[in-house]
């Protein structure tokens, strides 16, 4: 059922066996999950059931470094999962309408290949492609041809140009190119085809791509980044952010400021759409909920509990502390994920965490937002930032999968409806019509165009 209301987005963030860091242990978690293709067809099958817009999976080009604790990669399940780009074309052909957002960065990846790929899988899904843009905060420059890991600073301005190039790359060919036309036996239209002849700071590209433009025109464009050059990049490129706000007045700042900054590259509100992570821990009451997200708590081992730790407080000895003995500071890298360093930093200092208070904190969501409650208290959380400023879409992060997911589907996702927040049937056939965004035009057409007007003139 289409309406003119304003209608919240909703996409399934899936890690695995699920968001908690012990959720593999879980008696209802799939083990196996990361390389389990039926599992996550059904998760992509249920979340298309309930009508949700899109699924995601997080990636890195990070593996783990087993010299630096043996001990904790013995317990963890989150080191070996498939490459997005892959599940997705696999899985857009066990549905029709759900959108697949893949990450790919801009740090360690390259702009044709990168381009050549998400134009073969929104052709392949039939428009339901997206591209989650991330820089990598993580050094993983041991695993690539390049001398070290680059500043913040010189990440962000890579990425600038990468995400300018790939839209280029994308535009190679017009709309209407390709003629096919047995009778006459022309196949394409030369003109309609351009070279980028990209040259910049970072790349030397000649183009064009050796694939069509797109069926949406781009694949829809996501961002993660909150540091100030991360929203800079997504006021100008994204029509997408992925966000992590712990507190309402954070989450309204951040949803604020971002689109305030969207006038000065001539967008309007609405083409940006803004969707913080939410880890649900849903029961049939209160107590029941909160007894389900205590047993999860219980499942992480101390050593699992360490090595969080330990990735918080690098350079530090942590050796004379106790898990109960107040949280030091957190130590500043300027070179690793900001706007995460300061969500985190803000954590342990607004609500005076120990150390084991705040590994129990980031165990469930990194940092992203954690409601406990029953069906009515999960939509009241969702709608109350959808209502105020503070949210266009929420990332669903189920704690355990499969089941989460489908309690959040079975459970919540009737009460949204109920309210007229959330549809009852998908809009349109791609994930850029039901998402509300509008397809773009090719730019060298408009260049083109606004040269023909410039001569007139």
């Amino acid at each position: 059922m289409c309406t003119s209301k304003r209608q919240m987005r909703l996409g399934a963030f899936i890690m695995a066996t699920g968001h908690h860091i012990a959720a593999w242990r879980h008696p209802e978690a799939q083990a196996d999950a990361g390389l389990n293709i039926d599992h996550y067809r059904e998760l992509a099958q249920t979340a298309e059931r309930g009508k949700f817009d899109l699924v995601f999976v997080a990636d890195s080009p990070a593996g783990w470094d087993r010299a630096k604790d043996h001990e904790a990669l013995r317990r963890t399940a989150q080191g070996a999962h498939f490459e997005p780009l892959t599940l997705w074309a696999a899985l857009s052909q066990v549905t029709k309408h759900i959108g697949f957002v893949a990450t790919a960065s801009t740090t360690y990846e390259d702009p044709y290949l990168l381009a050549r790929r998400f134009a073969s899988l929104d052709y392949i899904s039939k428009g339901r492609a997206a591209w989650n843009v991330v820089t990598t905060g993580a050094d993983v420059s041991k695993n690539f041809s390049i001398a070290g890991h680059p500043a913040h600073a010189d990440r962000y301005e890579r990425a600038e140009e990468f995400v300018d190039l790939v839209k280029g790359l994308w535009d190679s060919y017009e709309d209407d190119a390709f003629i096919r036309d047995k009778e006459s036996g022309v196949y394409l239209d030369p003109d309609k085809v351009h070279l980028v002849d990209h040259k910049g700071k970072f790349f030397s590209v000649a183009g064009p791509l050796n694939v069509g433009r797109p069926v949406q025109g781009y694949p829809v464009i996501v961002q993660a980044g909150a540091s100030e050059p991360g929203r800079e990049l997504a006021a100008r490129t994204a029509e997408m952010i992925f966000t992590a706000n712990q507190t309402f007045e954070d989450a309204q700042e951040f949803y604020s400021d971002v689109k305030g900054r969207l006038a000065r590259y001539g967008r309007r509100p609405d083409e940006l759409l803004i969707s913080p992570g939410i880890f649900p821990v849903l029961g049939g009451t209160e107590a029941e909920a909160q007894a389900n997200y205590d047993h999860i708590q219980s499942l992480v081992h101390p050593s699992i509990a360490w090595n969080i730790l330990a990735r918080h407080y690098k350079g530090i000895d942590l050796s004379g502390y106790s898990l109960d003995d107040p949280a030091p500071p957190l130590p500043e890298n300027t070179e690793l994920n900001k706007s995460r360093l300061k969500l985190v930093s803000d954590l342990v200092s607004r609500n005076n965490l120990t150390l084991r208070q705040f590994y129990l904190a980031v165990a469930t969501a990194r940092g992203h937002r954690t409601v406990v409650g029953t069906p009515e208290q999960i939509a009241d959380a969702m709608q109350s930032w959808f209502e105020n400023g503070a949210a266009d879409a929420f990332n669903i992060m189920p704690p355990i999968l499969p089941t989460a997911l489908t309690d959040f589907v079975d459970q919540v996702v009737p009460i949204l409806r109920k309210r007229g927040l959330f549809r009852h049937e998908y809009e349109g056939t791609t994930l850029r019509e039901n998402l509300g965004l509008q397809r773009p035009p090719n730019g060298f057409v408009v260049q083109a165009r606004q040269q023909q007007v410039q001569a007139v003139v």
